[in-house]
């Protein structure tokens, strides 16, 4: 049964539409970010424990997710220090076994190959990819080598790989399906608090 929720990430956009929703269904809840981002979540001081610190900090992870059923995870390839895939890999090393782990990534991450991406969208992510690198801003392969880590792991994984997010009201959860390129997905829009609910009801 899911009681106690850690969220890494917690002072994002998408990290903050997860707390309420974690909040609306009574979870407990713990959170991880940056200590200069802690005062973004003075409208929940009251209600959820705070973890400040780099969301790869594996002493900083081993402390929040210590207890908890399940642990949501932003994984941000910024940076050139493979912060993904050090987020990712103290969440896999440090979660209870019996713990449900629900990352989020792009939609350039595919497990089996049998994803069906545009010219449009190979593109952008190799000219992102590259400008990224090229001005030390961020490494989109980081999210891949994060997400091959948690592809091997025997842990209770789920990797929600995200599209076009925007603001609005809710309309309910998205649809969703295995692998980009599926006509269901026609519409790569998504509502950001409806992204979030979908992170959520995965656990």
């Amino acid at each position: 049964m899911m009681k106690k929720v850690c969220i890494v990430g917690i002072s994002g956009k998408l990290g903050q539409y997860m707390l309420k929703h974690c909040l609306d269904r009574d979870y407990q809840v713990v959170g991880v970010c940056r200590p200069s981002s802690v005062p973004k979540l003075d409208a929940f001081k009251d209600r959820i424990t705070i973890f400040p610190g780099a969301t790869d900090d594996r002493d900083v992870i081993k402390k929040a997710v210590n207890g908890c059923d399940g642990v949501l995870v932003v994984l941000v390839p910024w940076g050139m220090s493979h912060y993904s895939a050090g987020t990712a890999q103290a969440v896999l090393d440090f979660a209870e076994p019996s713990a449900r782990l629900v990352f989020s990534c792009g939609w350039h991450i595919t497990r089996d190959g049998k994803d069906v991406y545009s010219w449009g969208f190979k593109a952008f992510v190799a000219t992102f990819g590259a400008i990224g690198r090229l001005l030390r801003v961020g490494d989109i392969n980081d999210q891949v080598d994060a997400c091959r880590r948690i592809f091997a792991s025997d842990t209770r994984w789920t990797v929600v790989r995200g599209s076009d997010l925007e603001e609005g009201e809710s309309q309910g959860l998205p649809v969703w399906s295995l692998h980009a390129g599926d006509p269901v997905l026609k519409s790569n829009l998504t509502r950001r608090i409806d992204f979030a609910l979908f992170m959520v009801d995965a656990l």
